[in-house]
């Protein structure tokens, strides 16, 4: 039987973009990401990033994505973090950084794009530029970006909100497992958290990376634990 060229072009369609999906993570250990010894492992299934009063980080520092850059993509991963009691209403504050670049390769850390989220009711879904602009977005909005007069001091003009911002964090499981979705096409630049538009923006500005690499943030200050599962790129 012949198959019609409309159903042949349809089934590369479906192969290209099963083709194109990469996990980003095996599931048993680090292989393909690198960071500070100590802080890093693999725990029931997932990368664990982990602070103790033992052993604190002295600044950010963050799990870095080996041989991979990213510019017009789709990141979906889960996340779950918490303070150092396990509940998480105290202290826990991490991210993922996208087309982002290492600026001290000796303590792992990165500056860029960075797809907040905490253990508190502010930030999560935020999009912040680590050691850079600072917050480009607050939860809820939508923003254009514009050069300044200063590169660190962008002219950011709300035009819109994607979502209210206690109903977004309604939708944020405390301490539990959440599903976040990074979408980065040109300048537009999209976060979701368990379905929720939680942040867009359109970066104009001669700032806005383009391309880059991917990290996962172990935050310094109080004892806490993130860790990360379905790490998947398209």
């Amino acid at each position: 039987m012949k198959i019609p060229a409309c159903l042949l072009a349809l089934f590369s369609l479906v192969a290209l973009a099963q083709a194109e999906e990469k996990s980003l993570f095996n599931g048993k250990d680090l292989t393909g990401w690198k960071g500070q010894p100590g802080f890093w492992s693999v725990k029931d299934g997932a990368i664990t990033g982990q602070t103790t009063p033992e052993n604190p980080a002295k600044e950010n520092t963050f799990l870095i994505l080996q041989d991979v850059e990213v510019g017009d993509f789709e990141l979906h991963f889960k996340y779950k973090i918490t303070d150092d009691k396990g509940d998480g209403a105290g202290f826990g504050n991490s991210g993922v950084q996208y087309r982002s670049k290492i600026v001290n390769p000796e303590y792992s850390v990165v500056a860029g794009y960075q797809a907040d989220f905490e253990c508190g009711k502010t930030y999560s879904g935020i999009l912040y530029e680590e050691k850079g602009r600072g917050i480009l977005a607050q939860r809820g909005q939508k923003v254009v970006i514009k050069d300044g007069a200063e590169p660190s001091k962008p002219l950011i003009e709300v035009v819109g909100e994607v979502g209210k911002s206690d109903e977004i964090q309604a939708a944020i499981k405390p301490a539990d497992w959440n599903e976040y979705v990074i979408i980065a096409k040109g300048g537009h630049l999209q976060h979701f958290i368990n379905g929720k538009a939680t942040a867009e923006a359109m970066d104009e500005s001669t700032a806005g990376a383009k391309t880059g690499i991917i990290a996962l943030q172990l935050h310094a200050g109080a004892p806490m634990t993130v860790q990360f599962k379905d790490i998947v790129l398209k």
